[in-house]
């Protein structure tokens, strides 16, 4: 069988090594993107076009997929003038990648449907490198009919493909994942920060912490920065501030309360307020030290 034709929308650092990959899998692309120089790398490659609108990208194309920042930009993109809505063809499935407001994916998928097209919340783990050799961590949810139609090109972005039910479970489960890792984050580095003012070692702080129950890879990152000042792991602080919001936003939807989020929401917010937004999570290591 010929290849689906993929529109992709968002060529950040995920969503270009992403089309990076499809493309070096044979996929012919129609891509739009803010960033003139990421379009240019995609079209250089070959095999790709660029749309002037999202209407225009849907009507070309089998499977639409985005890798945007915030579900605001998701509905925009979906409802706004010459959106993929107004666009997209029957049986054409839309796969969104970004980390989104459950509700809202519920509400597109809803009118999508009524269009005759599908929808499937894939939001990612993992980081660009694993993008762009198709060994993402995807966390798919949907129809069944409709995610086993785009099964073969998630195997071709994900080392690890995981079918978590209907539309929105992929989101909710994205967001459970980030909760966690972020309110760790917070929390190691608040430990670090606690260890320096108040004369311990934060070296040997981890190499006593690291040989127990705590250790973890977060507690890696988050030593690497307090430490040794490297800060590598790529998540910025305003991301994980908008994932916790998302988060918070999901436990009021279900009628409950997650009270060790709001204190990470706070810290992160706080961060975010004193223009540390752009520096990854463990940077917020910095704002720790200065309370």
């Amino acid at each position: 069988m010929s290849k689906p034709i993929i529109g992709f929308i968002g060529l950040g650092l995920m969503g270009g090594n992403m089309v990076e990959n499809l493309q070096n899998r044979g996929y012919e692309l129609v891509i739009m993107g803010r960033k003139k120089e990421a379009v240019a790398a995609v079209l250089d490659r070959g095999n790709a076009r660029e749309a002037a609108t999202p209407k225009e990208l849907a009507e070309a194309c089998d499977i639409v997929m985005l890798c945007v920042t915030t579900s605001d930009v998701v509905e925009g993109l979906v409802y706004g003038d010459d959106g993929i809505l107004s666009g997209i063809k029957r049986g054409a499935v839309l796969i969104d990648y970004g980390t989104s407001v459950p509700a809202s994916t519920r509400k597109i998928g809803a009118d999508l449907a009524a269009k005759g097209a599908g929808m499937i919340d894939a939001p990612l783990g993992r980081t660009p490198a694993h993008a762009k050799d198709g060994l993402l961590n995807i966390m798919a949810a949907g129809d069944k009919a409709v995610f086993d139609k785009v099964k073969p090109l998630l195997d071709d972005q994900g080392e690890n493909v995981f079918y978590l039910g209907a539309l929105g479970a992929g989101h909710v489960t994205k967001l459970i994942n980030n909760f966690m890792g972020m309110t760790t984050v917070c929390a190691m580095s608040q430990a670090f920060a606690i260890a320096a003012r108040a004369g311990v070692d934060r070296a040997q702080l981890f190499d006593i912490m690291s040989t127990g129950p705590s250790n973890s890879p977060f507690m890696g990152f988050c030593k690497n920065y307090a430490v040794d000042g490297v800060s590598d792991l790529g998540f910025s602080i305003s991301n994980a501030n908008k994932d916790l919001g998302y988060f918070l936003k999901l436990a009021e939807d279900i009628g409950t309360r997650a009270e060790i989020a709001e204190g990470a929401a706070h810290n992160l917010q706080a961060a975010v307020d004193a223009d540390m937004g752009e520096g990854n999570v463990p940077e917020i290591f910095d704002y720790f030290m200065k309370l």
